[in-house]
């Protein structure tokens, strides 16, 4: 039995540690943890509610919009306001710019060096140090990859400054507001738009998704590796209505092998191999955040969220399929493409080339759709609607992060914070066995990868990263004087 520790998981946002136990050139168990407390939770409490939506994008600085859409969402839950169909839209092309800047992030600077070779073409960091394997591609496509990688450093800034045009600024927005947007709509800004945003569906259509094919071609194992849980879960995301009754991707689930409707009381946390000394199996509109460092038989600082007690999965992959089984009809069409091109079926969804072929199909459908949002704005029509704090509420603010379901709940007392709460994408993906022992869906998907060179486990860093794990989002403090290291194999 070989134990390989990668600690930390480089390539990702934040500090992942991952153990796994191989025997026979496969993995037989996994265990995935995070290593720092997010302290959010404890630092809104007894602020002004409207702090919320500019702190909290503060949780991650890849995916911000995302915490500005959850918690402006629950402020708007929580004092009974709705926007007006031009502070939707505005906000809709905000969050759609940055999925299309994560999601470019996610292939070139984050995934693509798992596949491949730059020996002779790049010998210098970020491509060294690095794995070597016989897998990986070389020749003409490895050099149209590495091109690839640079002009999308481009792209992704041109993402950003396309979403400040209605957000003010990026990373981070300041024009989120409860009840809607605080941007002026003028048809300059809409052309300026427009223009970026066409340069940007350029470049996924003709190098994107030819490059995640190529990708996939060369690696056609990976449809029968990594697997998961099977469960998948999505909140849904870009409403299509101030009440979000309607979205472009759909709210709902696939459990034990059947699409199911989403409740969201059915949403619990349990802490039994967390460092939190809090209630377990709380639902996240009563839950606590009670870190305890020296608790027994823990190994992580994320949660484990649970829908009915099971594990689910969420992300891009879950997006997709939940839309595809609720038979929406242009991600039906593309992802039947994608199973017809490579001859597959809809079963090898559920892998590691499942995940990014779903990533860059829901890229390009996003993207596209965003073209029509922008002919929905009405120059001169309002953008938000003014609604004072009320004196006790409670909310609930539900949406999707490029990395997955993103949740964020509140409590108001006296006009004050008295209770946040936020289950982020990476928390359901990477989170520790659970009260039932369940492994999260990254230890599961882990098990059974074969590891073909335990000096180089090139195969477990592609699990992982198909997941996109973004742990700056589920946890924010390290723990001081630890022991770091890239890598260790104890035999």
């Amino acid at each position: 039995m070989t134990t390989i520790r990668i600690e930390p998981v480089t390539r990702i946002e934040g500090h992942l540690d991952v153990e796994v136990e191989v025997e026979d050139g496969q993995v037989v168990d996994a265990k995935s943890s995070g290593t720092m407390f997010r302290g959010f939770e404890v630092i809104l409490k007894d602020r002004d509610p409207r702090d919320a939506t500019i702190l909290t994008q503060r949780i991650c600085g890849v995916c911000p919009i995302s915490h500005a859409m959850a918690s402006t969402l629950n402020l708007e839950s929580a004092f009974g306001v709705l926007p007006p169909d031009n502070g939707r839209i505005l906000r809709n092309l905000v969050l759609g710019a940055n999925f299309i800047m994560s999601h470019i992030l996610h292939l070139y600077h984050l995934a693509a060096l798992d596949y491949i070779n730059t020996e002779g073409i790049v010998d210098m960091s970020p491509w060294k140090p690095r794995y070597v394997t016989p897998d990986m591609v070389t020749g003409g496509i490895a050099n149209a990859l590495v091109g690839h990688y640079v002009q999308a450093l481009e792209i992704r800034r041109k993402a950003h400054q396309m979403g400040a045009i209605f957000g003010a600024k990026l990373p981070c927005t300041s024009t989120f507001v409860p009840g809607g947007c605080t941007e002026v709509v003028s048809a300059e800004k809409v052309a300026d738009f427009r223009s970026l945003l066409d340069e940007l569906r350029s470049f996924i259509d003709g190098i994107y998704v030819p490059d995640v094919l190529a990708v996939a071609g060369a690696f056609t194992g990976y449809f029968n590796i990594g697997t998961g849980c099977g469960n998948m879960l999505a909140y849904g995301v870009f409403d299509f209505d101030a009440t979000g009754t309607t979205k472009l991707l759909s709210r709902g689930r696939y459990t034990d092998g059947a699409y199911e409707t989403f409740d969201p009381a059915q949403i619990t946390e349990d802490v039994q191999y967390s460092w939190y000394s809090s209630p377990s199996g709380l639902n996240p509109a009563v839950g606590e955040t009670e870190p305890d460092l020296n608790k027994p038989e823990a190994y992580s600082w994320l949660k484990s969220p649970r829908y009915l007690d099971k594990v689910h999965e969420t992300g891009p992959l879950a997006r997709m399929f939940v839309s595809y089984l609720a038979g929406e009809p242009t991600v039906v069409s593309l992802v039947d493409y994608v199973l017809g091109y490579f001859g597959a079926p809809a079963s090898a969804l559920f892998s590691v080339l499942g995940r990014h072929a779903a990533r860059a199909l829901e890229c390009k459908f996003v993207a596209d759709s965003m073209d029509g949002w922008l002919n929905e704005l009405v120059e001169g029509a309002p953008v938000y609607n003014y609604s004072p704090v009320p004196s006790y509420a409670t909310g609930m603010g539900l949406t999707e992060a490029p990395r997955g379901a993103l949740g964020h709940w509140i409590e108001i007392n006296d006009q004050k914070i008295s209770r946040y709460q936020v289950i982020t994408p990476t928390n359901w993906n990477a989170s520790p066995k659970d009260d039932n022992d369940q492994k999260g869906p990254i230890e599961q998907a882990l098990i059974g990868t074969p590891v073909a060179d335990i000096d180089q486990p090139i195969e477990i860093l592609r699990v992982i990263h198909s997941f996109d794990p973004c742990l700056a989002c589920s946890v924010h403090l390290i723990r001081p004087n630890g022991d770091t290291k890239k890598f260790v194999v104890n035999i």
